[in-house]
C-alpha cells in the first residue's frame, strides 16, 4: 500500500454560516470515515484548525495502492455526492519523520 495526502474542502452546495456538524447528513459523512477508516483507508484525517465552524478545509492521509483509488473511495461520500465536500487534490507522500509511530495496514 501507498500512503496519499488528499486535500479536500466545502463544495458549492455547502452551506455558508452552518459549521461542519450542522451541515445536512453531518451523521451519514461522519459514519462513512469511519467506515474508510475501519477499512483501512483513511489513516488519519481532520479539518485545518478553525475551518470546522465555516467553510470547512480538510486535510487526510490514505492508504492504498493508487490515486485513483483514492478518488473512487472517496466519491462514494455522502457529502461528496451531495456537493458539500469536494476533494481538491491527492497526492502521493513519502513518509520519512515518524513512520515507526503511523501504524498503517497491511494488505
Amino acid at each position: 500500500m501507498n500512503l496519499f495526502v488528499v486535500g479536500r474542502e466545502a463544495g458549492p452546495a455547502w452551506i455558508d454560516g452552518k459549521g461542519a456538524f450542522e451541515q445536512p447528513a453531518a451523521i451519514d459523512h461522519a459514519a462513512f470515515m469511519d467506515s474508510l477508516a475501519k477499512d483501512g483507508v483513511v489513516v488519519a484525517a481532520g479539518p485545518v484548525a478553525g475551518t470546522e465552524s465555516g467553510r470547512i478545509r480538510v486535510v487526510l492521509i490514505a492508504s492504498a495502492t493508487t490515486e485513483d483509488e483514492v478518488r473512487q473511495r472517496l466519491a462514494d461520500d455522502p457529502s461528496a455526492g451531495a456537493g458539500r465536500l469536494h476533494t481538491l487534490s491527492v497526492e502521493p507522500w513519502s513518509l520519512f519523520v515518524g513512520a515507526d509511530r503511523m501504524q498503517t495496514p497491511t494488505a
